[in-house]
């Protein structure tokens, strides 16, 4: 089932209240929440409930291998062997994960001179080997739609 659109922004802004209007950054890789919003949205509707579905797990549909590249971070408590499904499907841990992944392969994939938000989306869904691949047009668009509503939302 496709969320509709007034469900979309619904989620969007139940996450902005989940992470506030913070910056992610270290290493010098500066990630904006909407950023963290947007492509939260692309990769699963921003589903903060849509568990684990064969290789993909939470709202950022973050593989095993993708976890262990953003860091192999755990909740407190977590044990080892439950560790990447009880991070990946909680919103904080996730972020923190992809912003590990995005620290270790921040790259312009889109090749306008800039490494932003675009290419965060590209080394997400494409990898950090494949990012200058083509996106599929779904994925995209919604990303796209995403960022628009929110710049409409903080004007």
């Amino acid at each position: 089932m496709v969320p509709s659109s007034s469900m979309s922004i619904a989620t969007i802004l139940s996450v902005l209240l989940i992470y506030g209007q913070q910056v992610s950054e270290a290493q010098g890789v500066v990630i904006f929440d909407n950023c963290f919003r947007c492509i939260c949205e692309a990769a699963s509707g921003c589903n903060l409930t849509s568990g684990c579905d064969g290789p993909v797990c939470g709202p950022y549909r973050i593989t095993w291998s993708y976890w262990a590249d953003g860091g192999k971070l755990k909740l407190d408590g977590s044990p080892d062997s439950e560790a990447y499904p009880q991070c990946v499907n909680n919103p904080h841990c996730a972020v923190r994960t992809v912003q590990g992944y995005m620290d270790k392969f921040a790259q312009d994939c889109n090749g306008d001179g800039v490494i932003n938000c675009d290419d965060y989306l590209r080394i997400h869904r494409l990898g950090g080997y494949g990012c200058t691949g083509p996106l599929d047009a779904k994925y995209e668009d919604t990303f796209k739609r995403c960022k628009e509503t929110l710049r409409n939302l903080d004007s």
